[in-house]
């Protein structure tokens, strides 16, 4: 099919599209692909591993093992960025082999064999080295996931087909605080209990993604994945962030990454405001989870109706007020509810929605690449700004900390609604 467009000077030129009637927003009906709902038990049953282990991390290190904010800081920095170091790469080498299934299945292997290790991580080095093993798994699999969403949904319902799946990858990650929270009910100090039950989890999730996911092959437009007579890509090129928008998401992306702080450090201070018993501490976990569940679908949604890179930037909106209300010297379980509430919000409207704009504006030889760029921006810039809050807060204090850091994310908010405005075209599917 040809469109015919407007040039700068006024003339008009036709451009090829690959879109059909099926294509056309309001022209075709929703249909949730068996591949995505797969992908989602296995990213659920993961979440359930990983999320029932950072739900008592921030606890464990800091109570149990006695080690200190700076400490925390950079073993939270390796949680969010340790696998920025592999993604680019997992997404080069799954648009080579034209075979994503591969590639994330070799991620989440790792990830589970960091599973045992943590069973015998008892100072900071073992931990070290187990997170950044973890989290490195984590990086190989995420765009090699990502591109096989990207392929089997339709394009016109792209960011609504990542909430499907972000919804039961969220269910994955309350249980995982919830399970833990009862473990720690039950057996105080159990924090080698669950362990134990995580490495379970994440032994059955390889195998529902050994036995229920597809082999598909990427490489063809279109999005189903099944057959390709395109080569798979020879190479990343970085060319790609010459892309019409894929180099403004980039840089918006990783300016407000770097004012992103961790959870565990924005619970951390909800817990030194109202010092709440221990126990309690993954419940906000499971709070900001749940939201995060609720709203995801909604929000992909709305992303799809009235633009992603609006619903990406008000996500952030919703993170600056969960920092005005930690920073706050009002306590109580009104405040603290509100901040979970405004931090799932926050997850719902940028993590499927961010995947989403990134498939958008890469081509699809390079589909895996281009969301394994993204992803690695985000994953350094957060690595960056939990460790330097473990820093400030070493120095001013958590409340102080955190009013500093929500000055800088106002600023890099407007920043951002600029860059990706100037940037933002529609796309093919609109």
């Amino acid at each position: 099919m040809y469109i015919s467009v407007s040039d700068r000077n006024g003339g008009k030129k036709d451009l090829q599209t690959t879109a059909t009637p099926a294509d056309v927003p309001g022209k075709g009906l929703f249909r949730m692909s068996p591949v995505i709902l797969s992908l989602g038990v296995v990213s659920m049953l993961t979440d359930i591993s990983s999320e029932s282990v950072s739900a008592i991390l921030p606890l464990y290190i800091t109570g149990f093992l006695g080690l200190s904010t700076i400490a925390f800081g950079i073993l939270d920095g390796i949680n969010q960025g340790a696998s920025a170091v592999v993604r680019i790469a997992a997404g080069w080498a799954s648009d080579r082999g034209g075979r994503p299934k591969r590639v994330a299945l070799a991620g989440y292997g790792l990830s589970m064999l960091a599973r045992i290790g943590l069973l015998f991580a008892g100072g900071f080095w073992a931990l070290t080295a187990v997170v950044t093993a973890d989290r490195m798994g984590k990086g190989i699999r995420t765009a090699p996931r990502d591109a096989l969403i990207t392929l089997s949904a339709q394009p016109e319902f792209l960011a609504r087909h990542f909430g499907v799946h972000r919804m039961l990858d969220t269910i994955g990650a309350a249980g995982g605080p919830l399970l833990a929270f009862f473990i720690l009910m039950l057996i105080p100090d159990g924090y080698g209990t669950v362990f134990v039950v995580s490495l379970a989890f994440a032994a059955i999730g390889v195998a529902a993604l050994a036995l229920l996911v597809p082999n598909l092959k990427t490489g063809r437009p279109g999005g189903t994945g099944l057959k390709s007579s395109r080569r798979p890509a020879s190479g990343f090129r970085w060319s790609l962030l010459r892309e019409p928008g894929i180099g403004r998401l980039l840089v918006a992306a990783g300016l407000l990454g770097l004012l992103t702080v961790g959870d565990g450090f924005i619970y951390l201070v909800l817990q030194d405001r109202d010092s709440f018993a221990v126990q309690w501490f993954p419940l906000l976990y499971v709070g900001t989870n749940a939201v995060f569940l609720v709203l995801a679908v909604p929000l992909g949604r709305i992303a799809d109706r009235w633009g992603k890179a609006k619903v990406f930037v008000a996500g952030h909106l919703a993170l600056l007020a969960c920092y005005v209300l930690a920073a706050a010297p009002v306590g109580g379980l009104g405040p603290t509810v509100a901040c979970l509430v405004l931090l799932g919000g926050f997850y719902a409207a940028t993590d499927g929605v961010l995947a989403a704009l990134a498939g958008q504006l890469t081509p699809p030889d390079k589909l895996a690449t281009g969301l394994g760029a993204a992803q690695t921006v985000v994953a350094l810039s957060r690595m960056a700004a939990s460790a330097g809050f473990g820093v400030l807060w070493f120095a001013l204090g958590p409340s102080a900390a955190m009013a500093v850091v929500g000055g800088c994310l106002a600023a890099a908010i407007a920043a951002s609604w600029f860059i990706l405005r100037g940037g933002m075209r529609p796309g093919p599917a609109a």
